[in-house]
């Protein structure tokens, strides 16, 4: 349920973001939004029973490569939505996070257990690209 949730607050977002960088500008908007999480994160870090930052460089460095994921996600949907619509920015990157997915568990990718492809999960995708033509239509 926390997913779901997780998941409706990212719609939210979306919807913040757009009218936020049209005013503003995108790269402001999506500076603004790491601003506010990294200061929220920073007070969390302190109340966190475990703190391992000093292991964070240790790891190999590939793995810190996700943190530029974040910023062009957060771009994308600051320029998506006010153009194509709040709905349709999240199905499409639905179908790119489940798309990508499929294949990272296909394949045990980065470290994570294999999970087969097979016809229920490639029929989710199928669903998921049939929402997405029928929302754009």
């Amino acid at each position: 349920m926390l997913v779901v949730v997780s998941g409706m607050g990212l719609s939210v977002e979306a919807g913040l973001l757009g009218p936020l960088g049209e005013d503003v500008g995108h790269m402001a908007a999506t500076l603004s939004i790491f601003l506010v999480g990294a200061l929220l994160l920073s007070v969390a870090l302190v109340f966190a029973p475990k703190r391992s930052l000093s292991n964070l460089m240790a790891q190999p460095r590939w793995l810190l490569t996700g943190g530029i994921l974040g910023p062009v996600y957060v771009i994308v949907l600051t320029l998506a939505t006010p153009v194509i619509g709040v709905g349709i920015t999240m199905v499409g990157i639905l179908c790119g996070q489940v798309a990508a997915s499929l294949v990272i568990d296909h394949f045990g990718l980065f470290g994570t257990p294999r999970r087969q492809m097979d016809r229920y999960r490639l029929s989710a995708l199928a669903l998921i690209l049939v929402a997405l033509g029928i929302l754009h239509s």
